[in-house]
C-alpha cells in the first residue's frame, strides 16, 4: 500500500480551541547505555517518559516519532546529550516545548570494607529535563545506615537501627556524576551498606554505625553541607526516609536550597 495514500488523521484540525500542555509516550522500559565514571558506559534497561505540546489546531500527535527519537538516543544517553534530543523532539514533532524523563537502576562495584569482597550495588537514578529551562535535574535514591543517637545514650547496651533512604535532587547545568551524589548520601548516615558482607565485614558495619549515630535531621544537614560546596550545583533538595525499626512510622526530614546567587 503506497504510504502517501494512508490518511494522516493526527494531523487534521482540531476546532475545539484547546492546547495541550503535555502529549506523548509514558512508561517506556528501553534498553539504553548511560554515562559511568569508573566503566566509561554502562548498559541498563530504563523507564522513559517523552512529551511535547500540541498546539489548539492539531487534533494528535505522531506517537512512534518519539519511540525513534529514543532508540536513536539510547546509545549514549547523558546529560550532554539531553538538549540535542529536545531539540529533535521539537524539531521532529512540530513542538514549542519538550520533556524527556528517564528513570533507570545505576549499578557500582563495591568492596566490602575488610573481606573485599566485590559485588554490585544498585541506585535508582532519574534526569529530567525541559525545554523551556536552562538545566536538568538529577534525582539519585541511596540506600544507608541510621543508628539513633537517643537510643544509644539511654541504653545500657545496644541500640535501635535500620535501613534508610536517602533521596537527593539536584538542579543544574554541568555535567554531575551521580557516584558522586552517592558518596554525598552515603557518608552523611551512620553508615553505607553494600551487597555482601562477611562474618568480618558485618562486625565493622555494626562497630562503625553504633560509633557513629546519627537522627534524621543531622543525615540531611550532613549532606546539604557537603551539596553546598560542590560545583555546578544551582538547586538541591535532600531527604531521608529512616525505616524505624521500633516504632511504627518512619522518620523524615528534607532541606531544599537555592544555589544559583552562590554560582
Amino acid at each position: 500500500m503506497d504510504k502517501k495514500n494512508l490518511r494522516d488523521i493526527q494531523s487534521e484540525p482540531d476546532f475545539r480551541n484547546l492546547p495541550i500542555n503535555k502529549v506523548g509516550v509514558k512508561d517506556i522500559r528501553y534498553p539504553v547505555v548511560v554515562l559511568d565514571r569508573r566503566e566509561g558506559r554502562q548498559h541498563t534497561v530504563a523507564k522513559v517518559n517523552m512529551y511535547v505540546n500540541l498546539p489548539h489546531h492539531f487534533r494528535g500527535t505522531h506517537m512512534s516519532r518519539f519511540i525513534e527519537i529514543l532508540n536513536r538516543y539510547r546509545e549514549g544517553i547523558s546529560t550532554l546529550k539531553i538538549g540535542e534530543i529536545l531539540d529533535e523532539m521539537k524539531r521532529e514533532l512540530d513542538a514549542e516545548t519538550a520533556h524527556f524523563e528517564i528513570e533507570f537502576p545505576y549499578f557500582i562495584t563495591k568492596a566490602a570494607p575488610v573481606s573485599g569482597e566485590e559485588a554490585k550495588m544498585e541506585y535508582t537514578c532519574r534526569l529530567v529535563a525541559n525545554s523551556d529551562a536552562d538545566y536538568y535535574m538529577l534525582e539519585v535514591k541511596v540506600p544507608v545506615l541510621s543508628l539513633c543517637p537517643c537510643s544509644k545514650e539511654i541504653s545500657s547496651f545496644g541500640a535501635h537501627n535500620q535501613r534508610s533512604f536517602f533521596t537527593v535532587q539536584v538542579k543544574a547545568k554541568e555535567k554531575i556524576w551521580i557516584e558522586d551524589i552517592i558518596e554525598v548520601a552515603e557518608t552523611s548516615a551512620s553508615s553505607d551498606i553494600f551487597a555482601i558482607l562477611k562474618r568480618e565485614d558485618e562486625k565493622y558495619i555494626t562497630e562503625k554505625s553504633y560509633e557513629n549515630p546519627v537522627f534524621v535531621e543531622d543525615m540531611v544537614r550532613n549532606a546539604a553541607e557537603k551539596l553546598m560546596k560542590m560545583k555546578g550545583i544551582l538547586w538541591f533538595s535532600v531527604e531521608s526516609e529512616n525505616m524505624e525499626s521500633i516504632h511504627n512510622h518512619s522518620a523524615y526530614a528534607q532541606i531544599c536550597m537555592n544555589l544559583k546567587d552562590k554560582q
